[in-house]
């Protein structure tokens, strides 16, 4: 009985899926200007730092950290921000019940993701911005 026991701890323990195991540690991040223009933007988070031209898909490194942004356009505008590390909560749950109690994702980040398809918000161009209040002008007229 007890043999039977041991066995299938171990079974449990050799094939559960902690993140470490099962998880890559990059994630796709595809992101765009709300506007649809073109630019470039610089990531980072405590894992490293990367450049990618707009609109564009980069490989980021997993990180409990917030991915920090800086953008700019073609024509000069320029915006910043961030996108919040979320937790794999089942597979750090498998990593805590079944293996190491969880040390080895807490180390690696690999139980942590970032939202995988993000629209960077950038203001309107002067002209955009004008056209539009013209436009309301005239809807409010007739």
């Amino acid at each position: 009985m007890n043999s039977k026991l041991i066995i299938a701890l171990s079974s449990a323990m050799l094939f559960s899926g902690c993140a470490t195991i099962v998880n890559d540690p990059t994630v796709p991040l595809t992101a765009s200007f709300s506007d649809g223009s073109e630019g470039e933007c610089k990531f980072h988070n405590k894992r490293g730092v990367w450049e990618l031209n707009m609109p564009g898909t980069a490989m980021i490194r997993r990180s409990d950290d917030s991915l920090i942004y800086a953008c700019s356009t073609e024509d000069g505008r320029e915006t910043d921000g961030s996108i919040v590390s979320e937790f794999e909560s089942g597979k750090f749950a498998a990593s805590v019940i079944f293996w190491d109690f969880g040390i080895t994702d807490a180390i690696t980040d690999k139980h942590r993701t970032y939202q995988g398809n993000i629209v960077i918000p950038v203001k309107q161009t002067k002209e955009v911005a004008q056209a539009s209040d013209t436009e309301i002008e005239s809807t409010e007229k007739n």
